[in-house]
């Protein structure tokens, strides 16, 4: 039995209800809007998604749909090994939610790296807030969220 791998919890506030956060990040096609890593060129082929990874080819699986806000996937790298990528989005509010993503440290993966990755998934996140936040106006406050 191998020991458990080291983790980070992640996590972002999104200014979006849960439900619609969720409708958002459950479609693997809304990746290349915000999830750098992974995102690029997107593509399904049989029950699987397909991109190009920093290391090549990877294969990504996503959680089937569900009234939870679960939206685990799970990396195939190019020589085989799977990652697990567990993430979820709970509401906070009627109006905004939480995001969470479990960052697992990669046997043989060095301190660097995994702050290197750490701040990656980070950047990504952030990303996702700015682009499901509102447009401000002219002024520059936050238009109003839609009803």
């Amino acid at each position: 039995m191998s020991a458990p791998l080291p983790v980070l919890v992640l996590h972002v506030t999104l200014p979006v209800a849960a439900a619609q956060a969720y409708a958002f990040l459950a479609d693997p096609r809304n990746m290349a809007q915000w999830a750098s890593g992974l995102g690029q060129g997107l593509t399904q082929e049989g029950g699987a998604w397909v991109a190009e990874g920093e290391t090549g080819k990877v294969s990504i699986r996503f959680a089937e749909p569900n009234p939870y806000g679960v939206l685990d996937h799970e990396v195939t790298l190019p020589g085989g090994a799977r990652v697990a990528v567990p993430m979820r989005v709970v509401a906070n509010g009627d109006a905004a939610s939480e995001l969470t993503f479990i960052l697992f440290r990669q046997p043989g993966m060095d301190d660097k790296k995994f702050a290197e990755d750490a701040q990656w998934v980070m950047h990504d996140l952030q990303a996702l807030q700015r682009l499901l936040s509102p447009p401000a106006d002219s002024a520059g406050q936050a238009a109003a969220p839609a009803p």
